[in-house]
């Protein structure tokens, strides 16, 4: 936590001198989707707001409005948490990327494109990838989508899928090979941009979906083992009977 803490107080400079629960709570998103509060971290008000310098009634405000968004849950007793996704939490996160950021590359008009963002992302993951930082390249991924999405030039789009994204970190959390599930994609992440570089949005498109399916079997198939392995874990824990 002291190294979450140490970063959180590099972010106060962004609250500026209107510090309100929507900038904390943005604060907050972009440190849960960069990884730095894995699923199931306690978030404590008192720590929290200490680093950032807000009141606890601000605080508690920024925690309700993620616990809206899905990224956190208030456990009664006990505090709030980051969220454990489920499956099913995983399949309608997959649901919502493949109507949105299909939509999106569909109804990108006539070339040429503004790929300056998705370019960087590229590089982004190749780097991590160099680096064998699995965990930087899943985050050079996840933006290589939000650059994906941004070419819609839409405010709301770019909101909605924000969170969407957050909560898709909080998937790849739970995957115990990162290298597993984010290398291949660094390929297919060169394809799109290719695609799209080339003009041809419908080449783009069904990469993009043949993408977005593998991409949901290797998360959901990678939560099920786990599911499995903790399950064979607690039952060799497990007690005889009295």
């Amino acid at each position: 936590m002291a190294e979450q803490l140490t970063g959180l107080a590099d972010d106060r400079a962004l609250l500026g001198r209107t510090s309100t629960a929507e900038r904390v709570s943005d604060i907050l998103r972009s440190r849960i989707a960069e990884g730095y509060f894995p699923p199931g971290t306690r978030l404590s008000e008192d720590s929290i707001g200490g680093a950032l310098g807000v009141s606890r009634n601000t605080l508690r405000e920024a925690f309700r409005l993620l616990t809206h968004e899905r990224l956190l849950v208030h456990e009664l007793n006990r505090g709030v948490f980051v969220r454990v996704l489920t499956v099913e939490d995983v399949a309608d996160i997959y649901r919502t990327r493949m109507l949105v950021e299909c939509a999106v590359v569909r109804g990108l008009g006539e070339p040429p494109y503004a790929l300056d963002g998705l370019r960087a992302s590229v590089a982004e993951g190749q780097l991590a990838s160099v680096g064998s930082d699995w965990k930087g390249l899943g985050t050079a991924n996840i933006h290589f989508h939000r650059e994906l999405v941004a070419l819609a030039g839409s405010v709301r789009t770019d909101e909605l899928m924000r969170s969407v994204f957050a909560e898709l970190r909080l998937a790849f959390h739970l995957v115990d090979e990162p290298r597993g599930l984010h290398e291949p994609y660094l390929r297919r992440n060169r394809q799109i941009l290719e695609a799209l570089q080339d003009g041809d949005r419908a080449e783009a498109e069904k990469l993009l979906g043949v993408y977005l399916a593998d991409s949901l079997e290797r998360v959901v198939e990678a939560y099920r083992r786990r599911t499995r392995d903790e399950t064979r874990t607690a039952g060799r824990g497990s007690p005889g009977p009295l």
